[in-house]
């Protein structure tokens, strides 16, 4: 695939500094990642009260200039909704049906004929992920270069996507078809593939068509071997040993190859503040559909391309993805139920000694509760 076909035009943006209402309670949430050991990070919260922005950290190490609210980041899993969005538009059309076995599409690939199009919205369809796989017991296969030095001197490679199916699909599978949940990328590279047969377009076109023109969504870009974000960006850092010496890279320059539908994603907080919000709001999907993608589904509550999550009687219900790409950056995207309130985020790590992910779920929680929770008495 060009990439001249599978790259939407990215906007200049505004230069955004904070903006909305007085939230202290949300800029002491913020300060709580950098706490943790994160280098940086943006908030975009639109609720009852308005639209708030704000940062906190530092946009490069070394540097005292806080992340851009209107920086581009890579937002790595987020790009599943987006992709199960768009699979879901073409079952309304009935050019595909979720029980239809995959193969039937892509005869070429070789899959097992009982995989259906909801086992990979879903994650249910057992097969190995290219990333690599992590048993219960500890047992790790690996994939493509995903982690630690491998994927720093790796990070450029450009990969077509079939090439990630075939990896995939030389691996033993997790588990047989529909008998249990295992999150893959394999899943939605899959799903991406489907689209473009189905469509008859790039998949970064079609999404374009879709979602992104519709949308306004300028400053998005879903396929295509792009390796450089646009200005402004904060840069993401990647802390790794080489042999016996701990060393830290800059790994701002990624390739979006390496996950089609899955994790190749560049956006900003207010085009993921626009689609999620048009998603729950029923601008995207008919009413069944949307209903069946927000159905929860296993010991996680995944429905398709979408975590479902109950904050309790006080918070009800809220529909988020989160993502990550393999070093340096992470983003966060939650809407509540008619996609009136929405928070969206985009993280950078630097060089902490700790890592942040063991932290990170409780300043997470925080961050969560302080946007969904607050006011809810007075809604």
């Amino acid at each position: 695939m060009s990439e001249s076909l599978n790259t939407v035009e990215i906007g200049t943006g505004n230069n955004e500094n904070t903006a909305g209402p007085d939230r202290p309670e949300l800029q002491e949430a913020i300060e709580e990642f950098v706490a943790a050991g994160f280098a940086g990070i943006q908030l975009r919260v639109n609720d009852e009260h308005g639209e708030w922005v704000g940062s906190a950290g530092v946009s490069d190490l070394g540097e005292n200039a806080k992340p851009a609210t209107d920086g581009r980041f890579w937002a790595g899993s987020v790009v599943k909704t987006f992709t199960a969005t768009a699979v879901l538009q073409l079952v309304a059309e009935e050019r595909i049906g979720l029980d239809s076995p995959v193969a039937e599409h892509l005869p070429e690939l070789g899959l097992d004929e009982r995989i259906t199009v909801r086992m990979l919205l879903r994650h249910t369809s057992g097969l190995f992920n290219y990333t690599g796989e992590y048993y219960e017991d500890g047992t790790v296969v690996p994939g493509i270069p995903a982690t630690g030095k491998d994927w720093v001197d790796n990070r450029l490679r450009a990969y077509q996507p079939q090439e990630l199916v075939e990896l995939a699909l030389s691996k033993p599978a997790r588990f047989e078809p529909g008998a249990g949940f295992s999150y893959s990328n394999t899943n939605y590279t899959l799903a991406a593939l489907l689209i473009e047969r189905v469509a008859g377009r790039p998949y970064g076109e079609e999404l374009g068509r879709r979602i992104l023109e519709p949308l306004g969504l300028r400053d998005t870009v879903l396929a295509g071997a792009v390796t450089d974000l646009p200005e402004p960006h904060a840069h993401g850092y990647y802390r790794y040993q080489d042999g016996d010496e701990w060393k830290v890279a800059d790994v701002s320059r990624q390739n979006l190859s390496m996950l089609l539908g899955a994790g190749g994603m560049i956006s900003t907080t207010r085009d993921l503040h626009t689609f999620v919000s048009a998603l729950n709001g029923g601008r995207l999907l008919p009413a069944p559909l949307l209903a069946e993608m927000r159905t929860p589904h296993g010991e996680l509550g995944y429905g398709f391309g979408l975590f479902v999550q109950d904050l309790g009687p006080d918070g009800g219900t809220v529909y988020h993805h989160n993502g990550g790409a393999p070093g340096g950056y992470g983003a966060l995207m939650y809407s509540s139920p008619d996609g009136r309130r929405t928070l969206t985020a985009g993280l950078t790590t630097g060089d902490a000694e700790t890592n942040p992910a063991e932290v990170f779920p409780v300043a997470l929680d925080r961050l969560v509760k302080a946007v969904f929770l607050a006011g809810r008495s007075a809604n």
